[in-house]
């Protein structure tokens, strides 16, 4: 059946694990809040923990898996680090799953393709 779809692939097993490990660590609301926090500039993990309405330890060991994972990454000024989201995919998932969940929110068809309402949530970053 496959065969029958022309440049048909499979992802390699390495992309699958990496995916599906990306996914995993986004499967927290407080990490979600704390990268979207991240889209909108760099922050530290007190203020972070302020936005995320989560304890500064806890922040932090979330931050440590994220960076791991490579979505976040850290810029140290003295004794404080500054985090800042990886790259522009990481919008780009972001955008995308709550895009997904403003859809489930709202009972529209997964196809829909109506623009984003504007208090729909849009990861679009300003510097601070």
């Amino acid at each position: 059946m496959h065969s029958s779809i022309e440049n048909f692939e499979m992802p390699n097993e390495e992309q699958v694990h990496l995916a599906a490990e990306s996914f995993r660590l986004l499967a927290d609301p407080t990490r979600i809040k704390v990268l979207w926090a991240l889209l909108q500039g760099e922050s530290s993990v007190a203020c972070l923990a302020e936005l995320a309405g989560a304890a500064p330890a806890a922040v932090s060991q979330h931050l440590a898996k994220l960076r791991l994972a490579g979505l976040v990454k850290g810029r140290r000024e003295g004794t404080f680090v500054y985090y800042s989201a990886a790259d522009d995919h990481v919008q780009r998932l972001l955008d995308q799953a709550l895009f997904h969940a403003d859809h489930l929110d709202r009972n529209l068809p997964a196809g829909h393709s109506s623009a984003r309402p504007a208090d729909a949530p849009s990861a679009h970053p300003t510097p601070h």
